[in-house]
């Protein structure tokens, strides 16, 4: 996992073209395209690259346009739109062969006191007494069809432990709920702004699938069509990627073959540190072959 962490580590840092213009390395996660959380954490530090360090983001607002192409860089065109007392804004755009592949606004904040209230964590296992994702990975790869056990089973710079674990390839209907503590494991020392693109880039894993859980279908399943269509995230209090953090994740919705996902993300201490909402594409074709 070392090596897969060093490289997530490498290509958030991106490489500066111009004042306002930043080229990101993109990576083949055996998926259709790009992985959508890694646009994201770049574009948000893409944004932050323009912003002074005592302006941490506070939210971010995206659309995903286009398919990323893993074969080629992505560029990151940053558009001061605002830089206020007390906020600043930022529009980027990622572009690739010419075209927007997503689009993303930031709102930056000077640190301030005010009031504060937060729901509570919920009552839940602590990762130390749970399995990790990857061995229960391994317990299923038998079960996997040829055609997706490299994707499925691709080394990941995340380590999840699943409250209640979910076999990917079980068609039973499951409450559309799903709890994981996560972190990108590691001594590792960055700044707020990257750890709060990390923490974008996590937020996308498994959100959108938890919309997915009533209805017996996964990414894996051929007859699947699924995409992310758009994502919000609020920061709300510090954290560290590279400590345990609970996604507390549920689908309140689902229909026009879009479904619905909010989280909310949490220290182990019980601090609430950011919340996550997202609408992505679902359609469910009638199978061609049984899996």
């Amino acid at each position: 996992m070392k090596e897969v962490v060093n490289d997530l580590l490498e290509v958030i840092r991106l490489e500066q073209l111009e004042q306002n213009l930043f080229r990101g390395a993109s990576r083949n996660t055996r998926q259709r395209g790009i992985f959508g959380g890694l646009v994201a954490g770049q574009a948000l530090m893409a944004a932050g690259r323009t912003v002074d360090a005592e302006r941490p983001a506070h939210s971010l607002h995206a659309y995903f346009l286009r398919p990323g192409d893993y074969s080629v860089p992505i560029i990151y065109d940053v558009d001061r739109i605002r830089d206020g007392n007390s906020f600043a804004t930022r529009r980027v755009t990622a572009i690739q062969h010419g075209r927007p592949i997503f689009c993303l606004e930031a709102s930056f904040q000077v640190e301030e006191e005010g009031i504060e209230h937060q729901t509570d964590l919920p009552d839940v296992p602590m990762p130390d007494e749970l399995e990790d994702d990857e061995t229960l990975r391994e317990r299923l790869v038998d079960k996997v069809p040829e055609s997706v056990r490299e994707a499925f089973m691709q080394p990941r710079p995340v380590e999840f432990r699943p409250v209640n674990p979910s076999n990917a390839f079980d068609t039973s209907p499951q409450a559309p709920v799903r709890r994981t503590w996560f972190r990108i494991p590691g001594d590792f020392e960055v700044d707020v702004a990257t750890h709060r693109a990390l923490l974008a880039y996590c937020s996308d894993y498994g959100l959108l699938g938890t919309a997915m859980l009533p209805h017996g279908v996964s990414f894996f399943q051929p007859n699947v069509m699924s995409a992310s269509i758009d994502h919000a995230m609020w920061f709300h209090r510090p954290f560290k990627v590279n400590e345990w953090l609970l996604y507390d994740m549920d689908s309140p919705s689902a229909s026009g073959a879009r479904g619905f996902n909010r989280g909310s993300i949490y220290r182990a201490d019980g601090v609430l540190v950011a919340s996550v909402a997202q609408e992505g594409l679902i359609r469910v074709n009638p199978p061609s072959s049984p899996l």
